[in-house]
């Protein structure tokens, strides 16, 4: 291997490794505990809780422990040398334990942390890393792709919580002979708590759309999540089966809330239903299928039972207040309507997402 290779590959095992930040933050406890020792009014020994928190967000879960256990010797002989306890200084000898005991309990503390990390084997600043990739991809896979001119699609989501995960997600693929499949999921669980399922889904949901055609969409679906076996293992959604090039259409859902049609020719509004169980709670479901023709002008909104549902409204009088909204962007148009009808609807404390599709003309 020549030089240079080799240099290229200790750049990378570096990079990927926490060994120079171990090796910078040992030297900086060596030197605080030096100084400690032998600047004592400068530099007291609770310095190196500094070390320590700097340890929990640079070390691997590995290494962590050790380091904190050098930190703790540090303490020990600084204590040994310069923490008075006899009350000579005439201070209070509760307030020497009390700063004894103090960096201990932070040093307890992150140990515990490290402990629960070692099940991920990532530090705290690259296992946030990894949760912003998968935030990242859970997004990239819920963009709708570009349509003909004459089309319109958006959509909003909001997390519980102001998170960044949810347990709502779309997934959406266009094919060669200009077809839209969309689909609208709901994990069971809000918010972080559902934000590993749905990743899990949407990659996997992503890949039986695309593998098969739309009426097998929702049956494979089914199968795939009671092939799980998760203890709350169970989802809603709503398919979305889209001709670009007549507006015909075929809807079918899963214990879904169901879709509002928006009718440019009456300026009035319905809502397409149809029957099929929750996903994942039972073998050899049926999904009944409900067409319709989407006419210039015409709108459909697809939407998660967390925008239109609260404790003190019923999801039918959600669904009532949204069409009625739904109605103003037959006057005002759709563009920007998504965020509008998400942003108008009362907020509630569960996941929301709305997908708008609009045939211009």
């Amino acid at each position: 291997m020549s030089p240079r290779n080799q240099l290229t590959r200790l750049r990378r095992e570096l990079s990927v490794s926490d060994r120079l930040p171990l090796l910078g933050l040992v030297a900086l406890t060596v030197g605080l505990t030096v100084l400690g020792l032998t600047q004592e009014a400068w530099v007291p020994f609770g310095a190196l809780v500094l070390p320590m928190v700097m340890g929990s967000l640079f070390l691997g879960p590995r290494s962590l422990p050790w380091f904190i256990v050098l930190v703790c010797v540090g303490v020990t002989v600084q204590l040994a040398y310069s923490v008075d306890f006899t009350n000579a200084e005439g201070r209070p000898i509760y307030q020497n334990v009390t700063r004894v005991g103090i960096v201990f309990l932070v040093g307890i503390i992150i140990m515990a942390t490290s402990f629960r990390r070692s099940r991920l084997g990532v530090s705290g600043r690259r296992g946030e890393s990894m949760f912003v990739d998968l935030r990242d991809r859970i997004n990239r896979q819920g963009q709708l792709p570009a349509l003909p001119d004459r089309w319109l699609a958006e959509s909003v989501f909001r997390a519980a919580g102001g998170t960044s995960f949810a347990g709502d997600f779309i997934v959406a693929r266009r094919t060669l002979d200009d077809r839209l499949d969309l689909v609208v999921v709901d994990v069971s669980g809000k918010g972080v708590e559902a934000g590993s399922r749905s990743l899990f889904l949407s990659g996997a949901f992503n890949g039986i759309v695309s593998a098969l055609p739309g009426e097998e969409f929702l049956p494979a679906a089914n199968d795939y999540l009671l092939a799980q076996s998760w203890e709350e293992g169970f989802a809603t959604a709503i398919h979305l089966h889209l001709d670009l090039t007549t507006g015909d259409f075929e809807l079918r859902k899963a214990g879904h809330p169901p879709a509002v049609w928006l009718h440019a020719g009456s300026g009035r509004w319905s809502v397409v239903n149809s029957d099929g169980p929750v996903l994942g709670l039972m073998e050899d479901a049926d999904f009944e299928c409900v067409t319709g023709h989407l006419s210039a002008g015409d709108g459909l909104l697809l939407f998660t039972d967390g925008l239109v549902e609260t404790a003190q409204r019923d999801i039918s009088l959600g669904i009532d207040k949204l069409a009625g909204l739904g109605e103003r962007l037959l006057q005002r148009g759709f563009d920007g309507g998504a965020e509008m009808l998400v942003a108008t609807m009362q907020q509630t404390n569960d996941d929301r997402a709305l997908v708008v599709v609009h045939r211009r003309w």
